[in-house]
């Protein structure tokens, strides 16, 4: 009887090991395959965003092997194809092969390829370009792209020859760039066209009970381009509602008083019940144009604009905006409005080219058209996609020509000019200076930044002319030397 028990316990355990055994089997199998998956998932350089995940401690080995085989992929890329370094960590991407048309170049934040043979470009973005850290000693095969498209007033060093003509390649705001940015705010003329937004000017008309004629909505408050001031002493001669911090004599709906909701559809809808809106730049430079300007035009409101004085070879028609340069006063711009208030022919003029879908303007017309960059279009490329591939493709061209003729780098190189951003010097308003006392110190700190500005474009010149690294001391006591 002992015996018989004896048997059935040892045939029991055998059951449990073998269970044991299965089960431990199984996870294996399971982990190895989610390890396989993981090696698929993440090898190569298929997505920008895409990141290695990690494999569980006990496949040290199988990892290893497979960061071998990376590290010599990565190893022939870096030796096959030109490496654009971005100076400015604007893409955030540590390593990309990228494709432009038939050439490829590898893309890359990380600064330790400085000295590699084969990094052949740096590429800047403006509003991060400064004197702290720049890529000296500059070889004489090194090219320096400047990517810049938003308001002078982030970098006014960058607006002055001394700085601007340190670049061989652009891509700004302005026409003369080597890729114009000018419609960056513009996803196309079908927008334009658009009669989504438009409020009937009958409807407006009944609004006007409870509206003011004018809207204004700026929360980033007395800029260069001394906007305020302006608004401000229009606001004596006609009803202004203002929405924005600056100037606020109104308020949004507390779900649209975020800036981010200016894009929201509920706040299209309360812009587009008005008949006018003061479009005005946070800086005058030409080709300079934001969203201020081209949202109102989309939403089927006039805009009475300030700001780029090359405006007109923007407009989609000769009467699509009223343009503040036109006026000597505000005085005289507050008639003018009234007198379209209150006369619909006079006003329906200004809305014609939209309820039409007519858009005469053939440089704006020729410059979307030819553009080669897209605005919130999945199907095209962004502009920083074409900015890098405009590096990359007149690198490779570069290198092709010098290997053909043998041409030396400093013979080759495109050169930025002072037209690719160029600005006036910010100025204020002359009326009612006393109005706004708190508005003074503003305005001569803009005004003194910009003439510092001029300063440290000559010093950073030089130093980086020497060709050799320099301290933040050596900077500054050029710029205040005199």
């Amino acid at each position: 009887m002992v015996r018989i028990q004896r048997r059935k316990l040892l045939a029991s355990c055998l059951c449990v090991t073998a269970t044991v055994f299965l089960l431990v089997t199984l996870q294996v199998v399971v982990e190895l395959g989610k390890f396989e998956r993981k090696g698929f998932q993440s090898s190569g350089l298929q997505d920008r965003h895409t990141k290695m995940e990690e494999a569980p401690m006990d496949l040290n080995a199988f990892l290893k092997k497979e960061a071998l085989t990376f590290n010599r992929k990565r190893k022939w890329e870096l030796e096959s194809y030109p490496i654009m370094l971005w100076w400015s960590p604007l893409t955030g991407e540590t390593g990309r092969l990228g494709h432009c048309g038939a050439d490829a170049c590898f893309f890359t934040i990380n600064r330790t390829y400085l000295h590699h043979h084969m990094t052949k470009a740096f590429l800047f973005y403006g509003t991060d370009f400064n004197i702290d850290s720049l890529p000296l000693p500059r070889k004489a095969h090194h090219d320096w792209a400047l990517f810049h498209e938003e308001s002078p007033k982030n970098n006014y060093k960058l607006f002055h020859k001394p700085v601007i003509t340190l670049f061989n390649y652009t891509a700004t705001f302005s026409r003369h760039s080597h890729l114009p940015l000018t419609t960056q705010y513009l996803e196309g003329i079908e927008v334009l066209k658009s009669l989504r937004y438009l409020v009937p000017l009958q409807s407006k008309n009944k609004l006007r009970k409870s509206l003011a004629p004018l809207v204004y909505v700026q929360s980033d408050c007395d800029p260069p381009s001394d906007r305020d001031s302006y608004v401000h002493e229009l606001m004596t001669y006609i009803e202004v509602d203002s929405y924005g911090e600056c100037l606020r004599n109104k308020d949004l709906p507390q779900q649209l008083k975020n800036p981010a909701s200016m894009d929201a559809d509920g706040f299209h809808r309360i812009i587009a019940q008005y008949k006018f809106i003061l479009a005005f730049e946070n800086a005058v430079c030409d080709d300079y144009i934001t969203e201020k300007f081209w949202r109102p035009l989309k939403l089927g409101v006039v805009p009475v604009y300030y700001g780029s004085p090359s405006i007109r070879d923007w407009l989609p028609s000769n009467k699509s905006a009223i343009l503040v340069s036109e006026f000597s006063h505000p005085r005289e711009l507050a008639s003018y409005i009234r007198q379209l208030d209150s006369d619909d022919r006079l006003y329906e003029a200004y809305v014609e080219w939209k309820l039409k879908g007519e858009i005469s303007n053939q440089r704006l017309l020729t410059a979307l058209r030819e553009r080669k960059w897209g605005v919130q279009d999945i199907n095209q490329d962004n502009y920083i996609d074409a900015f890098e591939c405009m590096v990359c493709t007149n690198v490779w061209d570069n290198i092709r020509l010098q290997e053909k003729v043998g041409i030396e780098p400093s013979d080759w190189l495109w050169k930025a000019e002072d037209t690719h951003l160029s600005c006036p010097e910010p100025t204020v308003f002359a009326f009612s200076p006393l109005q706004r006392p708190s508005l003074n110190s503003l305005r001569k700190m803009w005004i003194s930044s910009f003439e510092q500005s001029k300063k440290e474009a000559q010093a950073l010149r030089w130093l980086v002319d020497r060709n050799q690294n320099f301290s933040s001391q050596e900077f500054w006591a050029l710029v205040f030397k005199d």
